[in-house]
């Protein structure tokens, strides 16, 4: 029965009913792999006690919830737990908005004894600050999030709606002189091309960071990364250091390095080694010349306000990979951090501060690489916009990550490793689908904040008209098969879907950027009815 307990306090389901309208039972074994998953103790009944009792204190003790997610012009309740010796009558609140603003009133005696604050009229959509002050001394705080009721739609979308298109893999959009792969140019000349046949969209396939100490790793379903953007679509000579480094050019021109590119382009696929390393090679000699020709002018200061506005983010992302390359280079069976030394398995560890201090340089190159596919996705997109497209570039957002990369490095925390996404059975998949990626875990992005689901969708958003949300079906709830068992073994696990589609309506209205949401397979009541 604890068992059972905790799972309904982590939002795992006990049962489920397939497409057949089966009944499926989760086991036990299931519930508690998965809720190890998470990070909470099972392993006897006295864990489970332990793991129940420290939920349920949090919650007891906690004033507030770490966040809440309020509706444009709705009126704010939040449940709040005052002092047993609390005045009622003089308990307080401020609301800290993100443009500097401060508002501020005064909680209603009734509201406070039944648990709840009140306020009566929001802030404008934005990320705010709650704090309430319980008198004697006693005070807590809350990010609040306010979204607008809807996402936001183009006004190409205004008249009759009917608008058309196209769809490419980028990786397959060839140019004469391209180095065997399509890149950024090459979709800037295609918006100009779709602009003049009328079109309204051109949908991409996921541009993820991949694993360049790996080209081989060439899914776009399964990246290291879903805020940062593969180098491969990077063209080369377009870079503004091309035209600066007479040794990259002279590379580049070499008859080697021209027979190097011949081949890739011939190739009947992408050769993705090939490709990788000539791109890599010349953007070493780039970053080396940009950084020996611009210390402490306008383009130094736009890299380091990049680096500025990515933050944290950058950064980690960044430092995993100087520490993946230095590791995989002393031994090439080291495929991503879950082999790395034990102390370098965290950001947070003093050795890893450490290695980015000593290694800085090449932290810098990895960065300096983002920057560039940053600016010439961002042409593209503006390319877009300048030539009308109703709605522009469509970018698609995977469901998932690989466990081995950047993104479950720098927040383990918030992913189930030891845990796949998938499916459960259906008429195309008899015994169900893991697809083997870690799925966020829904009370770790409640403690946070969300802060990695806006970031995500903030850093897909950006330079694009449009997002295509890969198996949106996760918003409300994602199927979760515990480590090398069956899909069959597996069962669904709740997340907070109304908080999650506010921050995803929130963050289309700030990006101007449309939502298409893909929702193939087993429909959960009332997802279609909330997306509408």
């Amino acid at each position: 029965m604890s068992l059972a307990r905790l799972a309904e306090l982590c939002g795992v389901e006990r049962a489920y009913h397939d497409i057949y309208g089966k009944r499926r039972e989760a086991s036990e074994e299931t519930l508690r792999a998965l809720l190890g998953a998470m990070r909470l103790p099972v392993e006897n009944a006295a864990q489970i006690t332990e793991s129940i009792e420290r939920i349920e204190r949090l919650a007891r003790q906690r004033r507030l919830p770490p966040v809440h997610v309020a509706t444009e012009g709705m009126e704010i309740r939040i449940d709040c737990i005052p002092p047993a010796d609390s005045p009622l009558d003089g308990i307080t609140w401020k609301i800290h908005g993100e443009d500097g603003s401060v508002r501020e009133g005064r909680a209603a005696p009734a509201d406070v004894k039944q648990r709840i604050l009140r306020i009566a009229e929001p802030p404008s959509p934005g990320y705010h600050r709650l704090e309430v002050d319980f008198g004697e001394n006693e005070r807590a705080a809350a990010d609040l999030i306010v979204a607008p009721e809807r996402c936001y739609e183009p006004a190409a979308l205004e008249s009759d709606g009917r608008l058309w298109g196209m769809t490419t893999s980028l990786y397959s959009l060839r140019a004469e002189g391209d180095w065997g792969i399509g890149d950024f140019t090459a979709l800037r000349a295609l918006v100009d091309d779709a602009a003049d046949l009328g079109a309204d969209l051109i949908g991409l396939n996921p541009l993820h960071a991949l694993f360049p100490h790996n080209p081989h790793h060439v899914s776009p379903y399964s990246p290291s990364s879903r805020l940062f953007k593969s180098f491969l679509y990077l063209d080369i000579p377009a870079i503004p250091d091309f035209a600066e480094c007479e040794e990259a050019r002279r590379r580049v021109a070499a008859p080697e390095f021209q027979e190097r590119l011949d081949r890739a382009r011939a190739a009947s696929a992408v050769d993705y080694p090939a490709v990788h390393s000539a791109k890599r090679e010349v953007l070493e000699l780039l970053y080396r010349s940009f950084r020996q020709r611009h210390r402490d002018d306008e383009r130094a200061a736009a890299f380091a306000r990049y680096r500025e506005s990515e933050g944290g983010e950058l950064q980690r992302h960044a430092l995993y990979e100087a520490l993946q390359e230095h590791f995989h280079a002393q031994d090439p069976e080291v495929w991503g951090w879950p082999l790395w030394p034990v102390s370098y398995r965290h950001p947070a560890t003093p050795e890893v501060a450490a290695f980015a201090e000593e290694h800085a340089e090449r932290v810098g190159f990895f960065a300096y690489v983002q920057w560039q596919v940053d600016r010439q996705l961002a042409e593209a997109g503006l390319r877009s916009a300048e030539r009308h497209l109703g709605i522009g570039l469509c970018e698609d957002l995977a469901v998932g990550i690989d466990s081995a990369g950047a993104d479950a490095w720098a927040n383990q925390e918030q992913f189930a490793i030891g845990v796949g996404i998938g499916a459960p059975p259906d008429p195309f998949n008899p015994e169900g689908q893991d697809w083997g990626l870690p799925p966020f875990v829904p009370i770790r992005l409640r403690e946070t904040g969300y802060r990695l689901f806006t970031q995500m969708l903030r850093h897909n958003m950006r330079h694009s008209g449009a997002l295509r949300i890969d198996h949106i079906l996760g918003l409300m709830r994602q199927f979760w098969v515990p480590a090398g068992r069956s899909p069959r073994e597996g069962t669904y696990v709740r997340f907070p879907f109304e908080d999650l589609l506010g921050i995803l309506a929130l963050e289309s209205r700030r990006n101007r950027c449309l939502v298409i949401g893909e929702d193939l397979g087993t429909i959960p009541d009332g997802l279609r009815e909330g997306l509408m």
